[in-house]
């Protein structure tokens, strides 16, 4: 029976999470998945409760799951703490603990949706770019690294091993899509970049069929807000990953649409892109898309049902086109969002 460790978080970490799994109980019973869920400590109501935002009990559960559901951590009230135990650390911490250096972001403007992008709709039109991100290397993991009253500094580094699995990761995924990768890299002032550039390209000969370009990273987020409908799948490293999954991540119109995953060597983490914005938690406003799409990326890549994760996406389709929540101009609170796409994975498996 697949476990799935649930880890709410903070803010609205847990409404959107609580909205998520009631999708997946539907998909469920309605699919015979036989799923087991069990909530742990993390983020910052871990350190309020255990002192740290990992807590060595909430790390056991992770590693004996199948998957991982992150809702959100983190808020203003955790701010000051000592950076080692603040809630970032402990994201950084799982990450590293279950080896996840490759973050999948999509980015899709789903068809009659055009009008909520920043963009406009001619341009918004048909977009559908997948971020992938190196996670667990560069320059957030980089050493040295320090600080002194005079100065900072951190250190961006990169392995073969590690651009290489990166660059497989993204070659396999365009392989499923439209078959077009582009690297991005700032390869014309630093030799990190142009060591990045120079492995994808030796990996790149075991994909033939598929396409291969360069990007430098500043032109590449002009390329994203005006022509991001020519790019398939973006594979970069982590910092520059970091801001560019955040730039795709409007495309679509709001952070409440965008899921993501985080894959590696042991248990897989899913997530929404945004915060926990703290300033509406509590009040069942929350926009519960991007918890509910993460949850059929689990589906997808760690229990392999990307048949059921399809009826999900196309029934959170659905509801975002009769009455979406409050951020995309509907009325629907987060638990009847919810409901919504509950009845319509019912109503597809009969």
């Amino acid at each position: 029976m697949p476990k799935i460790a649930l880890l709410p978080g903070d803010g609205i970490g847990p409404e959107v999470t609580a909205a998520a799994v009631d999708v997946l109980k539907a998909a469920d019973e309605a699919y015979g998945l036989k799923l087991e869920f069990e909530a742990f400590p993390f983020g910052g109501n871990a350190i309020d409760s255990h002192g740290k935002p990992y807590p060595e009990e909430t790390a056991r559960g992770c590693l004996e799951a199948d998957a991982i559901l992150l809702g959100a951590i983190g808020g203003p009230k955790w701010d000051h703490v000592p950076r080692d135990v603040r809630a970032e650390t402990g994201l950084l911490a799982i990450r590293k603990a279950h080896d996840l250096f490759a973050n999948l972001r999509p980015a899709k403007v789903l068809p009659g949706l055009e009008h909520l992008s920043p963009l406009k709709p001619e341009i918004a039109r048909g977009v559908d770019v997948l971020v992938i991100r190196e996670l667990t290397g560069g320059i957030y993991f980089g050493t040295p690294r320090g600080m002194n009253a005079q100065e900072g500094w951190n250190t961006e580094r990169y392995s073969r091993p590690e651009v290489e699995r990166i660059a497989r990761v993204a070659f396999e995924a365009a392989r499923k899509r439209r078959g077009q990768v582009c690297s991005v890299d700032k390869a014309n002032v630093l030799e990190v970049g142009e060591f990045w550039r120079k492995v994808v390209g030796e990996v790149h000969r075991d994909y033939p069929d598929v396409g291969l370009e360069h990007q430098y990273v500043d032109a590449m987020a002009m390329h994203l807000v005006t022509r991001p409908g020519r790019f398939d799948v973006v594979v970069t490293g982590n910092i520059f990953g970091d801001i560019l999954s955040d730039l795709a991540s409007v495309l679509p119109g709001s952070l409440g649409l965008l899921p993501s995953a985080s894959l590696g060597a042991k248990t897989p983490l899913f997530e929404p892109v945004h915060g926990s914005a703290p300033d509406i938690a509590g009040k069942g406003i929350a926009n519960p898309t991007a918890a509910i799409l993460s949850a059929a990326m689990l589906l997808t890549h760690a229990l392999d049902r990307p048949d059921v994760a399809r009826e999900i996406e196309e029934a959170v389709s659905r509801a975002l086109a009769t009455n979406p929540t409050p951020d995309l101009g509907g009325k629907a609170s987060t638990q009847e969002f919810a409901r919504q796409v509950v009845a319509s994975v019912h109503r597809a498996a009969v």
